[in-house]
């Protein structure tokens, strides 16, 4: 799922993927028919279509769909199927045809069915293999169509993304929760909600009208307050500024300025204590590591805390692992492993150079919390969860 973007997609036989080399299996795309023979595609007249669009009118729309002028003019072109559009990602992209049919979503006893979803069915995609759920503010997202369906499911819903490390996998999926749900006291009491939500407003984006853009105000690095850009804080007329809460992305991406005050108060503090390691910079493109001992000591290295104060008096204190990776590096060629440690947060570049968006709030630090999005109040919520035992939790319902 990707909060990132809008659309709901599939890859349809026969599908090529391109840059896709050990990214997926190609018998997993096991429908052997190009799509199923309930699915109807979409008018080039339909909402769906423009949205697909965005840049072409219906009119436009259906003249490419080879729509007769004279059908055009009396907008009687509903037999006349939407074009295949391209869609774009940060890292791929893809080509699609939008068709609609029944979507069953095993949420309870008996599955809940949602009539006329409508999706895209790719032949053709770069470096996107498996299908992305989009669940961005656009009028194709899974949460915008359920909330047709069902404004109490649709209005809000939540995800607990399980903390993990690169070198070890992950044991328990991540609870993806649709609509409201209230923690009962047992549940309280075994420590599975240790905190109640911190809110901070959703930004329209009139350029990104899917994205959840909210603004940040400053991050603290210790006791240091390091105020943020006033672009980070607000997205202009124009749709520029702001930060987007992204589950899609990795890490979080701040404008250079403050990417640079920020690491610059971290190396300040953890390196006074431990040796600035820069060949495994150069190695990994993180920075800024450490050597923190070796891998005969235990102790975890201590790091200043770091916390991230949105707009509305919203802040969130970020558990260390969250931005703090810590590893073994040598011992392949005999030489002794030693502990490094680097920050994982990326420098986005000078916010005056770009366009949209100054700042992203990678699904690397959203580790250990439930972020909500209540589409209903227009605002975004984080709390510290134990996302396994809440998996567990709400299985056991």
């Amino acid at each position: 799922m990707d909060t990132g973007s809008d659309l709901v997609w599939f890859p349809c036989h026969p599908f090529e993927c391109i840059l896709c080399d050990g990214k997926y299996n190609p018998a997993a795309i096991s429908n052997p028919a190009p799509i199923n023979l309930s699915a109807a595609p979409v008018s080039c007249k339909s909402r769906a279509c423009s949205a697909a669009h965005s840049t072409l009118s219906s009119s436009d729309l259906c003249a490419v769909a080879r729509c007769p002028l004279e059908t055009i003019e009396i907008s009687d072109c509903a037999g006349f199927s939407c074009p295949p559009f391209y869609y774009a990602y940060a890292d791929g992209s893809l080509i699609a045809r939008l068709y609609t049919d029944s979507l069953s979503i095993p949420m309870s006893a008996p599955s809940l069915i949602l009539r006329n979803f409508t999706f895209g069915c790719a032949h053709s995609a770069l470096a996107e293999p498996i299908g992305v759920a989009g669940f961005g503010r656009g009028v194709l997202s899974l949460p915008a169509q359920l909330a047709d369906y069902s404004p109490q499911l649709g209005n809000q819903f939540s995800y607990c993304l399980v903390s993990h490390s690169f070198d070890n996998p992950v044991h328990r999926p991540s609870p993806l929760i649709l609509g409201r749900y209230s923690a009962n006291e047992n549940e309280k009491q075994l420590g599975e909600f240790q905190s109640e939500f911190t809110y901070t407003p959703m930004l329209d984006n009139p350029k990104y009208p899917y994205f959840y853009s909210v603004g940040l105000e400053a991050v603290s690095v210790g006791k240091r307050r390091v105020a943020a850009p006033e672009s980070l804080k607000m997205v202009d007329s124009s749709g520029n500024g702001g930060m987007v809460v992204d589950s899609g992305t990795t890490f979080t991406i701040l404008p250079s300025e403050l990417y640079q005050s920020v690491v610059r108060e971290f190396s300040l503090r953890v390196g006074r204590v431990h040796k600035r390691a820069s060949q495994i910079e150069d190695k990994t493109g993180l920075r800024p590591c450490f050597y923190l001992g070796d891998d005969s000591a235990d102790e975890v290295a201590k790091v200043p805390a770091v916390v991230l104060h949105f707009v509305g008096n919203s802040s969130v204190a970020l558990p260390g692992r969250n931005y703090f990776y810590q590893f073994l590096d040598g011992g392949d060629d005999g030489k002794w492993k030693r502990k490094v440690g680097c920050v994982m947060l990326m420098n986005g570049g000078d916010a005056a150079d770009e366009s949209g968006p100054v700042g992203t709030l990678g699904n690397y630090q959203q580790q250990g919390f439930e972020v909500v999005y209540d589409l209903e109040k227009r605002r975004v919520g984080f709390a510290r969860r134990k996302c396994s035992a809440l998996w567990d939790s709400l299985n056991q319902r």
